[in-house]
């Protein structure tokens, strides 16, 4: 059985709009593209190493889908810099993408295949069957379909020490009532906290009373 693993950079109040960079997604007015940049380090390169080391495919919204297509399948390794870069690029290229459209006839980057028109469905049924874990990078607008459809096994975040105001939340409305459980997590030394979550069932509720 698959997993869906949903990985997000966030800012404190929950924005994962455009971490990367100014014209990443500047819709809604949103002024602050690229704001993970200066918080760079390997602590960080190391939890985004980490989480794909074991066998994947890509789960992508369009939107991710285009930003990654346009950037993986041209990116030259600076022979300067470490070689984290070039080992995204590889496995990116190499796996396939699953990605979330309405005009799947214009899905040209190699190894990519539409989840068709009723994605919940779609994903049902890959979740059920063998295969390498479904990882989602990005994505705003399909993790809300996610999330509100009980689809994700696992988060893992990137939270950085600034609020952002607005933005594309990661939980936004209609979102299901769901509890997670904390399994791994640990701090950069830029000050940005890494953390993986599993599905932990329902909510349990008490009184202190």
């Amino acid at each position: 059985m698959r997993k869906i693993i949903a990985g997000a950079f966030l800012s404190l109040d929950g924005v994962m709009q455009a971490p990367g960079g100014p014209e990443e997604d500047p819709s809604g007015g949103f002024k602050y593209g690229g704001w993970t940049v200066t918080y760079w380090d390997d602590a960080i390169a190391a939890f985004m190493s980490e989480g794909f080391e074991a066998p994947f495919d890509l789960l992508l919204g369009r939107m991710t889908y285009d930003i990654f297509a346009a950037y993986w399948p041209n990116f030259q390794a600076d022979p300067t810099q470490d070689c984290f870069g070039a080992d995204v690029a590889n496995v990116f290229n190499r796996v396939t993408k699953y990605v979330a459209t309405h005009t799947p006839e214009t899905l040209d980057w190699k190894n990519s295949q539409w989840l068709g028109e009723d994605v919940v469905t779609t994903l049902r049924e890959l979740k059920q069957q063998d295969g390498p874990d479904l990882l989602v990078q990005g994505s705003s607008v399909l993790l809300q379909t996610l999330l509100a459809n009980d689809l994700i096994d696992e988060l893992r975040l990137l939270i950085y020490p600034l609020a952002l105001g607005k933005g594309k939340r990661l939980f936004a409305d209609g979102t299901l009532p769901v509890a997670y459980r904390l399994v791994k997590s640990g701090t950069s030394p830029s000050g940005v906290l890494t953390a993986t979550y599993e599905r932990a069932g329902d909510i349990q509720i008490g009184s202190f009373a």
